[in-house]
């Protein structure tokens, strides 16, 4: 962020403060998601935007190992209350929110004070592996599935009370909260994000909402966007939104699917080539890139202690390293869409909720499948019907602490996250972990289900 940029950047936001304000704008949301999955924020007037694009907002570093209690660890680089960053929002993402009036939103990207990048930001990580795609030619679009329940009364009320008692999937859950999810689709659709589908899920009053695809850092942006949303679409009714990996044990739990296609120029590399079902050689070798780093992308993808309750067998939670066509089960899905739909074919990494930070779920999948393509990997034989029936594929693992061992032990994920990221990402992880240790699976599932 040199001095140039910083004026330029001042000139811009007093433009759109002046807009925001002629239209009822008075506060601007600026978000960061930290390492326990949780969206943080600080807040400006609309007429101290241009100040906070030219020097940033101050905020401690120790929020990199925040737990989810809110409770604080400590890393090797990170913890304490020494230190403080500046945050400067994206003006380029600046929205007025259309559940929150009088409130636009804008996520940031940390710098310390002399406007070195730092090194623990999740989005700027986002942006250094989608441009180290871009690299080496390729365009990666991704896009986020976000799946939620609605609970009535208390919110922490055990067991929780649903507002709709439909079938999964049925039409009766849309009738029944038709007036809810008619405000979020057009408050969606005012902040001009794209919405391929909305329909109810399996477990009690339990939603998804799919997004249209986006480059890597925009993707992540919008699953924040398209949550605070629904946060706040929820709240206007009286609902609590649950974004937790489980609202109930023993249920199947929220996801936070994530879909992504490799380009070169208008190509598609996810079909038309040579490899299993029309994948090209690259594409080919960045999926099983993905495949083979799974054990230890769960640190990423599935964060939390609670993220091991959803993630099981015969639930479509992807708890097998393995990969198939159009396969829910698998924790790598490929989809070729229809033949005459050139944009269609796609994959699906199923073993992610919504406990991760979204920008190092973009940013570590990357980094895989790059890694993929420096290996030059092909993907063993797809997996047909549920794996567990079968019982011969690799379980992924089954508890936080051995998915951190093996990210530990994952130089890829290392290299790319740097020493800083890494391990604070780690010290998180322990730390909840142990918090949880002694908890009950319901107790795990009570005390996260409402904090993300």
């Amino acid at each position: 962020m040199g001095t140039v940029d910083r004026e330029q950047a001042y000139a811009r936001a007093r433009q759109e403060a002046e807009r925001l304000t002629a239209n009822g704008i008075r506060g601007i949301a600026l978000t960061w998601v930290d390492n326990a999955g949780l969206t943080r924020v600080k807040s400006v007037p609309t007429a101290r935007l241009p100040q906070a694009a030219r020097r940033g907002v101050g905020m401690s570093p120790v929020f990199d190992v925040y737990l989810v209690n809110d409770s604080m660890t400590a890393s090797r680089h990170v913890g304490g209350p020494d230190g403080d960053l500046r945050l400067f929002p994206d003006l380029n993402r600046l929205t007025p929110l259309a559940a929150q009036p009088g409130w636009a939103w804008a996520p940031v990207d940390r710098y310390d004070q002399s406007g070195r990048a730092h090194p623990v930001c999740q989005r700027l990580f986002a942006r250094r592996m989608t441009e180290r795609a871009r690299e080496r030619g390729l365009t990666v679009r991704m896009g986020f599935e976000t799946e939620w329940a609605v609970t009535t009364g208390d919110p922490d009320q055990d067991p929780p009370r649903y507002p709709t008692t439909g079938p999964a999937y049925g039409m009766a859950r849309v009738a029944g909260l038709s007036d809810y999810l008619a405000e979020l689709l057009g408050a969606l659709d005012a902040q001009h994000t794209e919405v391929h589908q909305l329909h109810p899920e399996y477990s009690p009053g339990q939603f998804e909402v799919s997004l249209a695809p986006a480059d890597p850092v925009g993707a992540a942006d919008l699953a924040v966007l398209a949550r605070e949303t629904i946060r706040a679409c929820s709240a206007r009714v009286g609902l609590n939104p649950v974004f937790g990996p489980v609202v109930e044990a023993g249920r199947v739990g929220n996801g936070a699917h994530l879909h992504l296609s490799l380009w070169q120029g208008d190509r598609d590399l996810c079909r038309d080539g040579d490899g299993p079902h029309g994948m090209t050689a690259t594409a080919e070798a960045f999926l099983a890139g993905v495949l083979r780093t799974l054990p230890a992308l769960l640190a990423v993808t599935a964060p939390s202690p609670a993220s091991y309750l959803r993630l099981e067998p015969s639930r479509w939670a992807g708890a097998y390293q393995c990969w198939g066509l159009e396969n829910r089960e698998a924790a790598v899905r490929f989809i070729t869409g229809a033949p005459d739909d050139l944009g269609a074919a796609n994959a699906e990494v199923k073993c992610v909720d919504p406990a991760a930070n979204p920008y190092l779920v973009v940013g570590a999948v990357i980094a895989a499948g790059l890694g993929g393509l420096d290996s030059g990997l092909t993907l063993p034989p797809p997996v047909s019907g549920d794996p567990a029936v079968e019982g011969r594929e690799r379980r992924l693992p089954t508890s936080l602490l051995t998915a951190l061992e093996h990210f530990e032990d994952a130089t890829v994920l290392r290299e790319a996250l740097g020493d800083p990221l890494f391990e604070s990402i780690a010290a998180v992880r322990r730390a909840e972990a142990a918090l949880f240790e002694k908890a009950s699976p319901q107790e795990i599932a009570v005390a996260t289900r409402g904090r993300y």
